[in-house]
């Protein structure tokens, strides 16, 4: 199957012959024409299968043939929502690569940076808008934006949505939306919040699995090395000097544990970036650029900040803490391997952490293979009443930040 089998217009087909995009994968396959018959979609897909594209590619050519050929006045034909700002300024620049030859007009809104620009190019016009659920409630109680007109609605990582709060916003953005609409519904993962969630959102939808539910994806090799605390910093440095290992993205529970992540990397004369909700957005967007040049070796980032990033042929990941929640283990090493390519999850694991190991394998459904020939090995050894200490003192960070992130999306 080719993109030209699925009825899509010349200007699109065009643009994807640009990005030398020829053969569309399983869920561009199956959502596409869906889409483009106007029909709900409940999709589950894991990251890295050519997501966005799926819902984007239909959603142009329906505004390009409908709403531009009666030469309408310019408002908010489709919204599209997603919880971090990274992964909207993601989906806006896939949408005007693919619209570039159309007369589709798109911006993308989001919170962190002030709201002069994205206001200003509001005011101009714009048939699709991409933004965080902060923000969008925020300009639209400001009365910048307008949901009135619009025709298609899409939830995207309905998953993280939750899992960072923003279901009240969601609530929110229900009530304003018109209630004749198109609604198209993405998650990595569908346990049943998400499923009772979508109930409220989609009128008979069509149902698209790319993949089993919570699985990884099969082209990432998964392995783990069994160390302790005070060891994990050396068993870094001896991972990284594998010659093979030219760039990877390291993932840090926390934001202070990022920073001092790249602090020693940077001390040893390896080139590392970090990037978290504490940082400023053109911070996190230059860092982005950097590895994706190739200018940087490491980039360490935090769940919420990484969610976003899309980096072609990004070969490995490293979990230097690994997450209490399995799901967030698929969705990190989801950022390797991606769209076919081979990718390899490395994960290093202190004696506290044992436990997630065994709640990811039942989540996955198979074991991960443990590096057993490495010279930081993790002993029985039990934690003394300081290590306890400071253990509950770290749960207790994180959540205060995953608070604190959530109100500034």
């Amino acid at each position: 199957m080719k993109f030209n089998n699925l009825g899509i217009i010349d200007p699109i087909l065009k643009a994807l012959r640009d990005k030398k995009y020829v053969t569309p994968t399983e869920i561009q396959q199956k959502a596409i024409p869906i889409v483009l018959n106007r029909r709900d979609i409940l999709g589950c897909a894991q990251t890295g299968t050519g997501k966005t594209a799926a819902f984007a590619i239909p959603i142009i050519q329906l505004i390009q043939k409908i709403e531009i050929r009666r030469k309408r006045r310019t408002k908010i034909r489709a919204l599209i929502v997603t919880p971090t700002r990274e992964l909207a300024i993601q989906i806006d620049d896939n949408i005007r690569e693919y619209s570039k030859y159309t007369q589709v007009r798109n911006t993308v809104i989001f919170g962190g940076v002030k709201q002069h620009a994205q206001v200003e190019k509001l005011k101009k016009g714009v048939h699709i808008l991409v933004a965080t659920p902060g923000r969008l409630l925020d300009l639209v109680d400001q009365g910048y934006v307008q949901l009135d007109a619009v025709k298609i609605f899409v939830l995207d990582e309905a998953d993280r949505m939750l899992d960072m709060g923003f279901i009240n916003d969601i609530r929110k953005m229900l009530k304003i939306l018109p209630t004749n609409r198109q609604s198209l519904f993405f998650s990595a993962t569908m346990p049943k919040n998400i499923v009772e969630l979508s109930r409220s959102i989609l009128h008979h939808p069509k149902r698209v699995n790319v993949s089993p539910v919570s699985s990884a994806a099969e082209t990432v090799k998964q392995v783990v090395y069994y160390t302790n605390k005070r060891d994990k910093k050396n068993l870094l440095l001896h991972i990284l000097q594998n010659e093979e290992i030219n760039q990877v993205l390291l993932f840090s529970r926390t934001k202070h544990g990022a920073d001092r992540i790249s602090r020693d990397l940077r001390k040893k004369r390896i080139s590392a970036n970090v990037i978290h909700g504490d940082k400023a957005q053109n911070h996190r967007q230059r860092a982005l650029k950097n590895f994706k040049e190739g200018k940087i070796k490491v980039l360490v980032a935090t769940d919420i900040a990484a969610r976003g990033i899309d980096i072609n042929k990004l070969e490995y990941v490293i979990n230097y803490d690994i997450p209490n929640v399995a799901e967030t283990y698929v969705h990190r090493i989801g950022r390797s391997g991606r769209a076919g390519e081979d990718g390899k999850a490395i994960s290093i694991c202190e004696p506290e952490e044992n436990a997630f190991i065994r709640e990811i394998e039942r989540l996955i459904k198979q074991p991960i293979s443990v590096i057993k020939n490495h010279p930081f090995q993790q002993t029985d050894k039990p934690m003394t009443e300081q290590e306890k200490k400071a253990w509950r003192k770290e749960k207790q960070r994180r959540k205060q930040e995953f608070f604190a992130n959530r109100k500034k999306q």
